[in-house]
């Protein structure tokens, strides 16, 4: 379900290239969905799922940061600061359930896991759409806006782009109250 691929297809992300665990073009494909849902297992697992009417309707992808090598290395996502926030990595929505509060309920979802399971905060990386609708191949870090609704502040700037548009850092971090 994760990466750029639908059910049953092997080639895409899968969440693997920022993990550092089953390396891109070079490694094969059918290794990906299995590294996946072996670290679904794990905690935090992998991601979570957005289920819509007892179907799959999408998928937010995270992680500690420190979890992350190819992030943590990244030139183009800068590491600001040693606080050890967990990433989010990508939102994938399948046909039919885009434009319907998926990837809004995704995060609110990833919010308050991750407040829960003792996540300092949340930090992301989504660009801005300047208003326009955009590919969801393009759009698969999410958006300023809805992080922004979500209660997250641009908090650095990055090298990397999607889309061609400048992603930004942005965070929230949770206090002893929730917000």
């Amino acid at each position: 379900m994760a990466g750029n691929a639908e059910p049953g297809d092997e080639r895409g992300c899968w969440c693997q290239a920022p993990r550092g665990r089953v390396r891109g073009s070079g490694s094969d494909p059918s290794a990906r969905p299995g590294a996946l849902r072996e670290q679904l297992a794990e905690d935090p697992p992998a991601g979570l799922l957005a289920y819509v009417d007892g179907e799959v309707a999408g998928w937010i992808g995270f992680a500690p940061r420190s979890l992350l090598p190819r992030l943590e290395s990244s030139r183009t996502i800068p590491k600001l600061d040693d606080i050890p926030v967990w990433a989010i990595l990508c939102f994938r929505i399948r046909v039919g359930y885009r434009r319907r509060g998926v990837a809004t309920a995704l995060l609110r979802g990833l919010v308050d896991f991750a407040r829960a399971h003792g996540a300092p905060g949340l930090e992301a990386y989504p660009i801005d759409a300047g208003g326009q609708r955009l590919d969801a191949g393009f759009s698969f870090v999410g958006l300023v806006s809805m992080f922004a609704k979500a209660g997250f502040e641009i908090v650095g700037e990055t090298s990397a782009h999607s889309a061609g548009r400048e992603r930004v850092v942005m965070r929230r971090m949770f206090g002893s109250s929730p917000a």
